[in-house]
């Protein structure tokens, strides 16, 4: 099969946003009164926002009525941001914008599909907006991954059939959307923790289009 489109996550996959989630998480797990791990955090990894919350509740052992959650939601948010709004291309991950530039000289449609409401900010503070075809983010969809919506909606704007496109995620929620849909994947990081991926890579050094037609022929 000859690949058309390739569809990235944004965190963990073009920048390291993650590890500004975990921080915004542990420092409100710590004010509601228990601890939060870098183990614990691997279960919020391309969860929606929402979710996330639910699952740092049910660690804490602690019930929220729907206006506390979305109160401790929007303040998680807004630390979040407060990080995000100091980032810069130095941020995007090792041989991310070579790829891309890659992909896009061999003819390949780019889109990004995250569950992230802040991708388009975070964009814009890497400079990496323009690289992308489409962007499907967290205030176009309703349904979270492993439910294959953002990636769909992706094909679907991208005039592409989903058996024709490749996804490249960190999360194992993110993984299970791409098959879901229909679509090859590449799980980004160690493959420990990304069962179920056609290929793995540790980063995007060493990776080009090149490669990816000897894999997908």
């Amino acid at each position: 099969m000859k690949i058309k489109a390739c569809l990235f996550d944004l965190d963990g996959v073009i920048v390291d946003t993650a590890k500004y989630h975990f921080i915004a998480w542990k420092e409100m797990s710590a004010e509601l009164g228990f601890d939060f791990t870098e183990k614990e955090n691997e279960l919020l990894k391309g969860v929606s926002r929402m979710h996330s919350l639910d699952i740092l509740l049910d660690i804490g052992k602690l019930s929220k009525t729907d206006d506390e959650k979305q109160a401790l939601a929007e303040k998680k948010n807004q630390r979040y941001l407060d990080y995000v709004k100091q980032m810069n291309e130095e941020e995007i991950l090792p041989g991310v914008t070579r790829f891309l530039d890659d992909l896009r000289s061999n003819g390949v449609l780019i889109a990004l599909g995250s569950a992230s409401k802040n991708a388009p900010l975070i964009l814009d503070r890497i400079h990496l907006k323009e690289k992308f075809d489409v962007i499907v983010d967290g205030n176009s969809v309703s349904k979270a991954k492993p439910d294959p919506e953002v990636f769909l909606k992706g094909a679907e704007l991208l005039d592409v059939n989903p058996k024709e496109c490749l996804v490249f995620e960190d999360a194992q929620a993110g993984i299970e959307a791409a098959l879901n849909g229909g679509m090859k994947v590449i799980g980004v990081g160690s493959s420990d923790n990304l069962s179920l991926a056609d290929h793995y890579i540790p980063g995007f050094i060493k990776l080009d289009y090149e490669l990816l037609s000897k894999w997908y022929q």
